[in-house]
C-alpha cells in the first residue's frame, strides 16, 4: 500500500482507497459467495466456470488463474527482502537466494497439508496486525495537530498515476475467490466462507485506511514511504523500535500470504489434470499427506523464475490477468441465474438479471480505467501491460494444443 500516496497524493489517496473496494471488491465478494454456496467443491472458480460456460472457458479460467498466481506469489518474497532490509540494508544484494529459500520452505509446508498452512497463516496474521495496532495507538497519542482529512479529489491526478493508484488498491484487495479451491477440505464451507470473508473485508479496509491516514498526519515524504515502506513511518512516529516491529510484521505478512496463496493455486492444476486439460501427473497426491505435491513443486519452480521482475511490473501483470479470470466468474453467475433459476442457493444476491449486469459494470469500469492508465504511461509500465495481454492470449494457443493432442493417437 506504500506507493499509494505517491500516485494519488494527499487529496486522492483515501478517496481511491475507500471507493475502489466498493466498486472492485464488493461485487466479487457477493459473486463468489453465491457461486460457492451453490457449488462448494475442490477447484472452486474453475469448476463454476466450466459447469456454467463449458470446458473451454473453464480451461481459460484455470489457465489465467494459474498465470496470475505465479506473478502474485513472486511479489511476496520480494517484499520480504524489502522489509528485512530495514535490519540489514545490504540484504538486497542477496535477494535471489532469500526469495528461493522462502519459496521452497513454503512448498514444504504446503505439502504437509491445509491444517499446518492454516495455523501458520493465522499466527502470522496476528504478527502483522499487532504492530499496526501499536503504530495507530502511538501515532494518535503523540499527534498534537489537526486530525482532519484532506479534502477528497482526484481532479489533479494525472491519468497514468490514477491508473497506478487503482492498480495498487486493486492488488491489495483481490483474491476473495482463492479459498474456494479447497472447499471440500473445509468443514461447513458455505458458512465458514461467509463469516471469514466479511470479517476479512472489514478488517482489511479498516487497517488500510488507518495506515494511510496516519501516514498523511505524520507528514512523511511520499517518496520515502514508497522506497522504505511503513517501517520508515514507524521510525518517524515512535522511533527505531517501532520501525523494527513493523518491519517484522511486514516480513510475517509476506510469509503468511505466500503460504496461503500457494495452498489455493496448487489445487487448480490438480482438478484440471483430472479433466485431462493438463498432464495426469499433476494430480498425483502425496502418499502420507494427500496433498497435490507435484502441482506444488511445479508452481514453486515457476515462481522461482518470476522473482526477477520489479514490484511495479508484477503488480500490473497480476491485476490485469486476475481481472480477466474474474470476469468469467461474473459471466458464470449470470449464466447460472438464467439457466438454473430454481437451484438452491444458501446465499443469493438480492438482484435480478438486469441488476447483476449493472453490478458487473462497476468492477469492469475500474479494471479498464486502470489498464488504460498503465498503457498510457511510460514505456516501463507499457511493457508489463503488454506482457499481461500476451499471457491472456496464450490460453487460446494452449487450448488448441490440448485439442490437437486429444485428436492425436497417444
Amino acid at each position: 500500500m506504500e506507493p499509494l500516496l505517491t500516485y494519488a497524493g494527499e487529496h486522492g489517496a483515501l478517496l481511491i482507497l475507500l471507493i475502489t473496494p466498493l466498486l472492485w471488491d464488493v461485487p466479487a465478494i457477493f459473486t463468489v459467495l453465491e457461486l460457492n454456496a451453490m457449488m462448494p467443491i475442490t477447484g472452486g472458480y474453475y469448476k463454476w466456470v466450466k459447469y456454467a460456460l463449458g470446458t473451454k472457458w473453464g480451461f481459460y479460467e484455470g489457465w489465467w488463474t494459474w498465470l496470475y498466481t505465479f506473478v502474485d506469489l513472486a511479489i511476496y518474497p520480494v517484499l520480504f527482502v524489502q522489509y528485512a532490509s530495514f535490519f540489514y540494508p545490504d540484504l538486497a544484494a542477496y535477494k535471489i537466494p532469500i526469495c528461493l529459500t522462502i519459496i521452497w520452505a513454503s512448498a514444504g509446508l504446503n505439502i504437509l497439508g491445509i491444517v499446518p498452512v492454516g495455523k501458520v497463516s493465522l499466527f502470522l496474521s496476528a504478527a502483522v496486525l499487532v504492530p499496526f495496532v501499536v503504530l495507530f495507538v502511538v501515532a494518535f497519542y503523540h499527534h498534537t495537530g489537526s486530525v482532519a482529512v484532506a479534502s477528497p479529489s482526484v481532479s489533479e491526478i494525472p491519468f497514468p498515476a490514477l491508473g497506478m493508484a487503482l492498480y495498487t488498491v486493486m492488488w491489495n484487495c483481490l483474491g476473495w475467490d482463492n479459498t474456494t479451491t479447497y472447499a471440500e477440505e473445509v468443514e461447513k464451507p458455505v458458512r465458514s466462507y461467509l463469516i471469514s470473508i466479511f470479517s476479512a473485508f472489514v478488517l482489511v479496509i479498516v487497517v488500510y485506511v488507518l495506515a494511510i491516514w496516519v501516514a498523511q498526519l505524520s507528514g512523511i515524504n511520499h517518496a520515502v514511504l514508497t522506497e522504505k515502506g511503513f517501517p520508515a513511518l514507524g521510525v518517524l512516529i515512535g522511533g527505531h523500535w517501532l520501525g523494527a516491529v513493523i518491519a517484522l510484521g511486514g516480513m510475517a505478512s509476506t510469509l503468511g500470504i505466500y503460504a496461503a496463496v500457494l495452498l489455493s493455486v496448487s489445487r487448480v492444476p490438480q482438478v484440471m489434470s483430472d479433466d485431462r486439460l493438463l498432464p495426469a501427473r499433476l494430480n498425483k497426491l502425496h502418499s502420507q499427506f494427500q496433498t497435490p505435491y507435484v502441482s506444488i513443486i511445479i508452481c514453486s519452480i515457476i515462481v522461482s523464475l518470476m522473482v526477477l521482475w520489479t514490484f511495479a511490473d508484477l503488480l500490473i501483470i497480476d491485476v490485469t490477468v486476475y481481472g480477466a479470470g474474474l470476469s468469467l466468474e461474473y459471466i458464470a453467475l449470470i449464466k447460472l441465474r438464467i439457466s438454473e433459476p430454481e437451484r438452491h442457493r444458501p446465499f443469493k444476491i438480492r438482484l435480478n438479471i438486469a441488476g447483476l449486469c449493472l453490478m458487473v459494470l462497476l468492477p469492469a469500469s475500474v479494471y479498464f480505467i486502470a489498464l488504460s492508465g498503465a498503457i498510457s504511461s511510460t514505456p516501463q509500465t507499457i511493457k508489463p501491460a503488454v506482457f499481461a495481454i500476451v499471457a491472456l492470449l496464450s490460453a487460446e494457443v494452449v487450448w488448441w494444443v490440448i485439442a490437437w493432442r486429444r485428436r492425436s493417437p497417444l
